[in-house]
């Protein structure tokens, strides 16, 4: 490796003394990833020319050409299709001079292709290729409990990366359903602290971005014989309250704490994030959500695991009257993140597959599969616009298209539109 003034050069670029070297050019139908690694050599070559002020005929000046030699020959096959040849014998000036006249080429394709609007395609497959090698799939062994820090994390940056893409269209009312066995009140293993985690790792990563954000649980709901709260949040404003929130203060100044309802909306609040509101026997959350949401007018307000269904009571709170208004509300709000794991109908074992979708993408579903004792995989079956029905999910299972005539059967348990809006 080549050093000077700061700069290093890789062994891999290289100039032969007396054979032709290969140097990448591209067109108009070369890839951006091949068009992009060509510029890049080209200018790395052009800055070992510049710092080489010795002699061509020198040992060391032919043993580091010899180098560069090798490792260009063991990577020319990749590039054989796209190369030009520059020869190295010639004087300083006349290898520059074709130096610059590729370089020039190149510059007059990358304007073609811009125009083509081709090169737009290139950039938008080669950054989705990033993403999809980034993102390494379902995590597997979920009804492992508790459940491990990295598919925690998983789980974590999925919501945040899904969430933070909604924000940035302009999206302001959206909610957050995420139903791992940690995160699932139905199940003996929901852990509250994994509820808290994801709201934390939510409400730094806006606040690191300049925006102050304003974390909500509901209070005691009712009056009398008849307050209280819904248990999954029991003692959770005390928890928020004594979390850690990282070291340079920003609880208090980016990131307060309060509950639900239009009094907690305040000027300088830039969003809200809402903590599992929801309904309770003989009290109904919808009202103080809605007056919330009016007061917040264009900023984002954030559902996270809302469950909105009506519990209708003796009293007569929540009975057919007024229900169309509070389903039609509580619709209202757009589904930024969407994770499911689907069991057979009864039961919560075993793990038959799973739904997913992130903003602004399709909804996945998947399927478990056992690859061999003690390792499995999610393969995924199918995509849809809008979230499946259980009858689009039977038919993905047994491999029936979607438009087929359906048999009664309803084997697979999703609860998709009557605990989760």
């Amino acid at each position: 490796m080549y050093t000077r003034r700061g700069k290093v050069i890789p062994r891999s670029t290289h100039v032969q003394e007396s054979n032709p070297t290969s140097l990448h050019e591209s067109s108009a139908e070369a890839e951006f990833r091949a068009m992009a690694q060509g510029i890049c050599e080209l200018l790395w070559l052009k800055i070992i020319l510049e710092d080489l002020r010795i002699k061509w005929d020198e040992p060391m000046v032919k043993s580091r050409l010899n180098i560069y030699k090798q490792n260009a020959e063991a990577a020319s096959s990749s590039y054989s299709n796209i190369a030009h040849k520059i020869d190295g014998s010639h004087s300083k000036e006349k290898v520059f001079k074709e130096i610059e006249s590729v370089l020039s080429q190149l510059q007059q394709d990358k304007v073609k292709i811009m125009k083509s609007g081709a090169f737009f395609v290139h950039c938008f497959l080669f950054c989705l290729s990033l993403l999809q090698d980034k993102w390494r799939g379902i995590p597997t062994r979920l009804n492992n409990i508790p459940h491990s820090r990295e598919i925690r994390k998983y789980f974590y940056d999925d919501v945040l990366q899904a969430t933070q893409r909604a924000v940035n269209d302009g999206k302001t009312r959206l909610k957050v359903d995420i139903n791992i066995p940690e995160l699932n009140p139905e199940m003996d293993v929901y852990r509250i602290g994994t509820l808290m985690e994801l709201v934390r790792d939510l409400a730094l990563s806006f606040a690191d971005d300049g925006k102050r954000v304003k974390v909500c649980v509901q209070g005691s709901m009712g009056e009398g014989a008849l307050a209280g709260m819904p248990l999954q949040l029991a003692g959770t404003r005390k928890i928020l309250e004594f979390m850690d929130w990282g070291d340079y203060g920003a609880k208090g100044t980016f990131i307060n704490i309060g509950s639900i309802g239009a009094a907690e909306v305040e000027e300088q609040d830039d969003m809200y994030i809402l903590v599992a509101p929801q309904n309770a026997v003989g009290n109904c959350i919808i009202d103080d959500l809605r007056a919330m949401t009016n007061a917040a007018e264009h900023r984002p307000v954030i559902l996270i695991n809302a469950r909105l269904k009506d519990l209708p009571g003796s009293s007569g709170i929540m009975q057919t009257m007024g229900r169309d208004q509070r389903l039609k509300y509580a619709a209202s709000f757009e589904s930024c993140y969407f994770f499911r794991l689907l069991y057979y109908a009864g039961t919560q074992y075993p793990i038959m597959g799973a739904i997913r979708m992130t903003y602004p993408y399709q909804y996945e579903l998947y399927k478990r599969v056992d690859e061999s004792p003690g390792k499995e995989k999610y393969v995924i079956l199918s995509t849809f616009p809008q979230r499946p029905t259980t009858d689009e999910i039977n038919d993905a299972f047994q491999g029936k298209p979607s438009n087929e005539t359906r048999k009664a059967s309803g084997i697979w348990l999703v609860t998709l539109s009557s605990d989760h809006y």
